[in-house]
């Protein structure tokens, strides 16, 4: 290959950002689309409009997201006593909605008994609508068959 002065500043062009015309990597725009030299858009201005728009984008997403679960919940709920059970321990969780929109509850199942705190198991519930009750029956694997005490947080 030739590598005299005129094919090396052939070989560093790029296409100008308005119309595609062949210009110099240290120009953005051709003579035809910058007639006045007016200084060229710099890494730094294109690079703060990028992320100006991704920050707006996701600040749009949040909003959307929390306008779209306004009014659901809150949930509060209750358990029955434990009873023991072949693999684990039957309790009835009743949740009331007590927002204005209906939803579904996820809640936790909790105990305080030492040796057992921190182990959790989570119940969720078909949509419940707002001011009604709903009670789920379910059986708990992770708390053992030996009935101990329980406590259960609903959230939306």
């Amino acid at each position: 290959m030739n590598t005299t002065p005129a094919n090396e500043a052939r070989q560093q062009l790029q296409p100008c950002v308005r119309c595609g015309a062949p210009v110099s990597l240290e120009t953005a725009l051709c003579e035809r689309c910058n007639p006045l030299g007016l200084a060229q858009p710099a890494a730094s201005q294109t690079h703060g409009t990028v992320f100006l728009g991704i920050g707006m984008a996701v600040l749009l997403l949040a909003a959307l997201a929390g306008a779209s679960s306004k009014g659901i919940g809150p949930f509060t709920g209750s358990i029955s006593a434990p009873i023991s059970a072949p693999g684990g321990l039957t309790v009835a969780v009743t949740v009331v909605n007590t927002g204005t929109g209906a939803g579904s509850a996820t809640c936790s199942v909790t105990t305080t008994k030492i040796g057992s705190a921190g182990i959790q198991e989570l119940v969720t519930t078909p949509r419940i609508e707002p001011g009604a009750t709903m009670t789920v029956d379910r059986l708990l694997k992770a708390f053992g068959a030996t009935p101990i005490p329980l406590l259960v947080s609903c959230d939306g």
